[in-house]
């Protein structure tokens, strides 16, 4: 069984896959298989190293296949694939325990409901997600009389906006939409600063720019200095901006983003990296931008079909979202026909020929600027145009942007 083993050589070089793998010995048909996992399950319990070493020094290297065996398995390792195995090894789990279901229930002539019971079983998660609706009403039954404090999001370290949203929500798919130079990334950068200043983990995959230009625009609205001195530090910076160097790069370092940069990132490898990351700081609060969504690599099933591609990373994106139970923040560009209208403010309508991207969101919130077209260079308004909130109001917020700068206030 090729896709058991790569499952355990992965786990073996990736041990912190284990954490939130839920895989159970009962889903490996070679024993040998099943003796692996329960050996690596048992030295995760007990805060050992896992290695090849470990194993077969830990218990009966026979039971677990041998050193061949182990070190072979390790040549199938995948963590890309590791998702994509798992769900193969739960489909041929569970058409086993179909057929097993279906023999038992012949000899033992099961009534219908309960063979019906048993196979829905089997299509259910792995993980434990039922909750009963009287079990949540009781939650709240008090809550008329007893003042709680009220759960607020990921702040957006803008007033207004912050009072529109109640800050960035766990679970939920955020579009940032705009026609290109309306400021998209420097107003991604700005909500991943107030993130990691407030003790969150920003996790920034930029397909488009790479890390150091990122680095250079989150010092240029820290600073603030402007973009282009950013260039040639020695002698554009003034001695006074000197002085204020070294604090600024120490602000910007305890923002704690983490920045991924390579273009054509699939939505299993987004999935497999905040994984990671999530392993590593597991204390902190993960939210994942995206720069930006039409870049993700759609997978070859749809033979070119952008418009079917893009609906099915959109969905991908959400997927992510409550998978981490963090919010996934993803710019998004909108099509020409803005630019045929007199009043050039985007509407929803102007993402429909993106797929699903409407659809899935929980959020849609377009960036305008109208000095933009006017050229006056002393508008430095831009518009913030919620215009999809499944759970709150729509409506318009306005704050400062200066574009030399990149400073969002």
């Amino acid at each position: 069984m090729l896709v058991e083993e790569a499952i355990l050589g992965t786990l073996l070089k990736e041990p912190h896959l284990l954490a939130d793998s839920e895989l159970k010995e009962e889903y490996f048909q070679v024993r040998e298989n099943r003796n692996i996992l329960k050996a690596l399950k048992g030295l995760s319990a007990k805060g050992k190293a896992i290695d090849m070493i470990t194993l077969l020094t830990t218990g009966s290297p026979e039971e677990l296949g041998g050193a061949g065996k182990l070190n072979r398995i390790q040549t199938l390792a995948n963590e890309l694939k590791f998702d994509s195995y798992v769900e193969v090894l739960m489909d041929s789990w569970r058409e086993r325990e179909k057929l097993n279901i279906l023999e038992k229930a012949k000899h033992e002539n099961w009534s219908l409901d309960k063979i019906i019971m048993e196979l829905n079983f089997l299509t259910s998660n792995i993980v434990n997600d039922h909750q009963s609706i009287r079990d949540l009403v009781v939650n709240v039954a008090e809550d008329p009389w007893i003042q709680k404090e009220q759960s607020r999001g990921v702040l957006t370290g803008l007033d207004e906006l912050q009072r529109a949203t109640n800050g960035w929500q766990n679970g939920e798919l955020i579009i940032l939409a705009a026609r290109p130079s309306m400021g998209k990334t420097d107003v991604m950068l700005h909500f991943a600063k107030q993130a990691g200043w407030n003790d969150c983990l920003p996790i920034v995959f930029s397909l488009e720019m790479n890390s150091t230009s990122l680095r250079d625009r989150l010092i240029a609205s820290t600073g603030p200095y402007n973009r282009s001195k950013m260039r040639d530090l020695y002698n554009r910076l003034t001695d006074a901006q000197k002085k204020t160097w070294m604090n600024t790069l120490a602000k910007v370092g305890e923002t704690n983003i983490e920045i991924f940069d390579k273009s054509g990132q699939t939505i299993p490898e987004i999935r497999m990296k905040i994984r990671k990351l999530k392993n590593q700081y597991p204390e902190k609060q993960p939210i994942v931008f995206i720069d930006y969504l039409t870049l993700i690599k759609p997978t070859d099933v749809h033979k070119g079909n952008m418009h079917l591609a893009t609906s099915d990373i959109s969905k991908g994106l959400k997927a992510i979202a409550k998978e981490f139970d963090c919010p996934v923040i993803s710019l998004a560009q909108l099509s020409r026909q803005v630019e045929q209208r007199t009043d050039k403010r985007p509407m929803l309508s102007d993402l429909r020929e993106s797929g699903s991207i409407e659809e899935d969101a929980d959020v849609v919130i377009f960036l305008y600027r109208d000095s933009y077209y006017s050229k006056n260079e002393e508008d430095k308004t831009l518009e913030m145009i919620i215009a999809k909130q499944r759970n709150g109001e729509i409506g318009m917020v306005s704050c400062l942007y200066n574009k030399y700068t990149g400073v969002i206030s």
